[in-house]
Order: structure tokens, then sequence, then C-alpha cells
């Protein structure tokens, strides 16, 4: 065989290969966004896709065993149990209450099993009552000069 044939057929050997590599990574890494509502009306295929779910976290529910972390998230009166089974710590501000986002797949049984976990704690974010928005809070400094407001 000639160089150029053999230059050619390894070229389209590599182009071939890193195509069928980057289709693969993308049909894996694409994520649905869902609501709660929308679990139960979803049928086939889109069950068994990669999805996030968001809500919040019912209290008491929370569970830890062997493994994985077991909990509820609700939304609008609708609620699906989670079972966390991610290798990443929970974060400080999973707790009771809290609103979470969970990453992963839903099981023939009903029930999310997430990968990813990511949590916040609303009522640490909300100002305080009767407080003006972007007033500082007790403890927090100002970047503004008292009087210095008009002069340039």
């Amino acid at each position: 065989m000639k160089a150029r044939s053999k230059f050619l057929i390894g070229s389209g050997i590599i182009v071939i290969t890193l195509v069928s590599l980057a289709y693969v990574g993308f049909t894996q890494s694409k994520t649905y966004y869902h609501t709660i509502t929308e679990l139960s009306t979803l049928q086939g295929t889109a069950l068994r896709q990669r999805m996030r779910v968001s809500g919040n976290v019912r209290s008491g529910t929370i569970q830890r065993v062997a493994g994985r972390v077991d909990f509820v998230l609700e939304e609008q009166g609708k609620a699906v149990p989670v079972s966390y089974v991610g290798r990443d710590p929970l974060p400080d501000t999973f707790k009771d209450g809290a609103q979470a986002l969970v990453e992963g797949r839903m099981k023939p049984d009903g029930r999310f099993e997430a990968e990813q976990l990511q949590a916040k704690c609303a009522s640490k974010y909300e100002a305080t009552p009767n407080q003006l928005p972007g007033a500082s809070q007790p403890g927090q400094t100002s970047n503004s000069v008292p009087g210095g407001e008009g002069k340039s």
C-alpha cells in the first residue's frame, strides 16, 4: 500500500473515533429539568433520561442509610421519594425545609435516585422583616461614605 492511502485510512479512523466519542459524551451529559408535578406525566424513554428535579425537603424525612441518604422532595402538594447515592458529601445547608436540586434518574419503583445534590436554606438569604432592599444588616459594613452623595 502506498503511504498516502495508509495516511488517509488512519486519518479516517481517528476522525470517526473522535466524532463518535463526542456524540456519546454529548448524549450522556444531556440533563432535562422537570418539576415534581411533571414527573407523574412522563412515560417511556422520558422516564429513563437523566434529569434534574427541585423542591423542598419535607421535614422529618431525612434518613441516613448505609451508602445513601433517603428523603422526600415536595412541591405544590406533590412529593417524590429521593435516594442520594452520590460520592460527594452532603451540603451544610441540606436540612429539613431546605430547597434542594437533585440530578439523576427515576427508578421503576417511583423513587428518584440522585447522583448529585445541591441545597440552600432559603431563610438564610431572605431580608429581615421591615428591612429595605439593599439596606445593610447589623454586622455588615457599607462601602458608601456618609455625606458623600452627589459629590464628584
